[in-house]
């Protein structure tokens, strides 16, 4: 009878073991799988933001003759947005924000180009993706701060271990000027 008891105990207990196992790595993969949904989302973002630029770039032609390297580079920028890891959107990011503040600097010489409307919307729009970036740049540094805080801490970090899980890449965007959208008001 005691043997039984015993048994029944291990059995319950290795039971345990294995739903507790289930619910870690569940969680690892719910994380890891949040963190490429958001990834995708800032993707979608920046090449929105990217197109956006592309038409600005249009707007500012007829103005100003803009440097074909901008145009190149805006472009080839758009091409990498979709295979890019997080530290690729860093660069990408950085970049981005290097062709609008040029953008801006001949739109400042230029009054009427200001005035537009088109340009006024474009720009409009553009700041709302700059909104929506910062957004889902945050939810993403959150996820992969769960991720790894789970990576790091006892008993989930056997479970992280045993599957083979690796820390999350945080997006840090390193200029101090990209911790706020462009200014794109006159």
């Amino acid at each position: 009878m005691f043997e039984l008891i015993i048994g029944g105990i291990l059995v319950l207990l290795a039971i345990g073991i294995v739903f507790w196992f289930i619910s870690i790595y569940n969680s690892y993969y719910r994380l890891k799988n949040a963190s490429e949904a958001t990834l995708g989302q800032i993707k979608v973002a920046m090449k929105k933001r990217l197109d956006m630029i592309d038409q600005l770039l249009g707007s500012v032609k007829s103005y100003a003759e803009f440097e074909k390297s901008t145009l190149e580079s805006v472009t080839k920028m758009r091409a990498s947005v979709g295979s890019a890891g997080p530290g690729d959107l860093n660069a990408i990011e950085a970049e981005s924000r290097s062709v609008l503040g040029r953008l801006f600097a001949v739109m400042e010489n230029y009054p009427d180009l200001k005035t537009s409307q088109t340009v006024k919307d474009l720009m409009g729009s553009i700041k709302g993706l700059e909104d929506e970036i910062a957004r889902h740049r945050y939810t993403f540094n959150n996820i992969s701060q769960q991720f790894n805080t789970m990576l790091q801490t006892i008993p989930s970090n056997i479970v992280g271990n045993m599957i083979g899980m690796v820390k999350l890449e945080y997006l840090e965007f390193q200029d101090e000027n990209l911790e706020k959208a462009p200014k794109i008001e006159f």
